[in-house]
């Protein structure tokens, strides 16, 4: 008898699906069986397919919507805007194929000509987040499935539901069912994927400590491609700037957006200290007056829940050894339902902290850290092995030029919040962040390889030098 994987609603606390956990080898068997003859349709077939998907969701956008909602806990019009990234991401990665891995022709010496083409690594595993259980697997599957790939997609244990209803839209649209497969479990299936060698390939989005441990196991396989999207300590520079509610704004924005549960959140809010005090009271009354609620809620919550009471608890928790170890309290993070993993918008100074956590907070607590200097503001920004996403808010364009050219991340943004990176441009980060494998439009990079070839109809060949004479004298009348 099958384990089987069960789902809760967050803000619930109700029983949402239940599901088998898959046979990983099975799977794997039938996705290495269907990826030739999708690997030989021409690009044109492909493309097409991928659209047909783009209209499947339309049809379905409402009823996708409200299962992401209920699953995460997000607040529904959050989940809408991911449905909608879903269904962008097509258009976005044809041109991305096109413009990334299409053919290049140019003429060689002797009437030859060079070719650049590009083809797709096999089976790649789509490992997917719990956070946008739709849009970032999809982000990965679709360039992979453009390129020619079978694609075997495990989603985060926690959003199973999401993921189930996704590859049957895949399916509906007319991907091979074989083609791309749903592989249902936890760490042990993920360790399994990793580890089999009929897969080509693991595109992983999640937390440090797993894409640390997928790339350690590959250390010995160069021969498999590994793009890896850890997060980040994301921090949110505040400078000179008159403009203190249009600030505050977009620290609650970068913070607290999603409940805080983006890769690309601001952790740590770095301010001028003579801008400190009134920005900071800005900030926490704004944050006093987010709506928290069940998804579904009217009026509609800023946040909801975060994805369970574990992760809730290890906010707390978090909170309390920050507020132990020096930190002081501006805004106390708060559990208005015990049973229920809602947590209340925190703000904490930490300043005096002789040693900060350098950890990915996946949650609504914003550290504050008050700076003397633009240099300081700068040095303290860096002070993190992450290197995701980093925004500059106020300050002047030569401050905004000293900041993007010193600033260790992949996304540098300039009065605008940390978060919401679009999908027309490369999206990853450099320390832990990931291994230099931008996803987003850059994902075609990673889900095809360059193949260049010499080539001229008929043979032509003659050697020029490093011959003997021929000798005559031995040739017969």
């Amino acid at each position: 008898m099958s384990a089987t994987l069960i789902s809760i609603e967050p803000a619930t606390g109700k029983h949402l699906w239940e599901g088998a956990v898959s046979d990983v080898a099975v799977e794997i068997a039938r996705a290495r069986a269907a990826w030739p003859r999708w690997a030989s349709q021409p690009i044109a077939v492909r493309i097409e397919t991928m659209r047909r998907f783009a209209n499947a969701v339309r049809t379905k956008e409402d009823a996708l919507a409200d299962l992401i909602a209920r699953e995460t806990g997000k607040p529904l019009w959050d989940a809408r805007t991911e449905v909608a990234a879903v269904i962008n991401k097509v258009d976005i990665s044809i041109a991305a194929y096109s413009e990334r891995t299409g053919q290049k022709r140019l003429e060689a010496a002797m009437g030859a000509r060079q070719a650049v083409r590009h083809k797709p690594h096999g089976v790649m595993a789509v490992l997917g987040p719990y956070n946008f259980p739709a849009h970032l697997p999809n982000g990965h599957i679709v360039p992979a499935l453009l390129a020619g790939n079978a694609v075997l997609f495990k989603p985060s244990e926690k959003t199973p539901a999401v993921a189930e209803m996704l590859v049957s839209l895949y399916h509906e649209a007319g991907v091979p069912v074989d083609l791309v497969r749903l592989i249902i479990g936890g760490p042990a299936e993920g360790k399994a994927l990793a580890a089999h060698p009929d897969v080509n390939g693991i595109l992983f989005t999640g937390s440090a400590q797993t894409g640390i441990a997928i790339n350690r196991q590959f250390a010995a396989q160069p021969e498999k491609i590994l793009a890896l999207e850890m997060g980040g300590n994301n921090p949110l520079i505040v400078w000179d700037t008159p403009e203190i509610a249009s600030a505050a704004a977009l620290v609650i924005q970068s913070a607290f957006l999603s409940s805080g549960q983006r890769c690309t959140a601001a952790s740590r809010l770095i301010v001028r200290d003579s801008l400190a005090d009134a920005l900071i009271a800005e900030v926490k009354k704004m944050a006093d007056r987010l709506i928290i609620d069940h998804p579904h809620a009217d009026p509609a919550p800023y946040m909801g829940p975060v994805i369970d009471n574990q992760a809730a608890d290890g906010l707390t928790e978090s909170f309390l050894f920050l507020m132990s170890n020096g930190g002081r309290p501006i805004k106390h993070m708060a559990r208005p339902h015990a049973d229920l993993p809602f947590v209340t918008p925190a703000i904490i100074d930490v300043t005096a902290m002789k040693e900060k956590p350098d950890i990915e907070l996946f949650g609504p607590l914003l550290q504050v850290i008050r700076v003397p200097d633009f240099a300081a503001a700068i040095a303290e920004a860096n002070n993190t092995r992450y290197g995701l996403s980093a925004a500059l808010i106020g300050g002047s364009p030569e401050q905004y030029n000293q900041f993007w050219s010193n600033i260790r991340a992949g996304i540098v943004n300039w009065n605008r919040p940390t978060n919401g990176a679009s999908s027309s441009a490369p999206f990853g980060g450099v320390g832990i962040s990931g291994n230099h494998r931008p996803s987003a439009y850059y994902a075609a990079d990673y889900c095809a390889y360059p193949v260049v070839s010499a080539e001229i109809e008929t043979p032509r060949a003659s050697l020029g030098v490093g011959l003997r004479d021929i000798d005559t004298s031995a040739m017969g009348d």
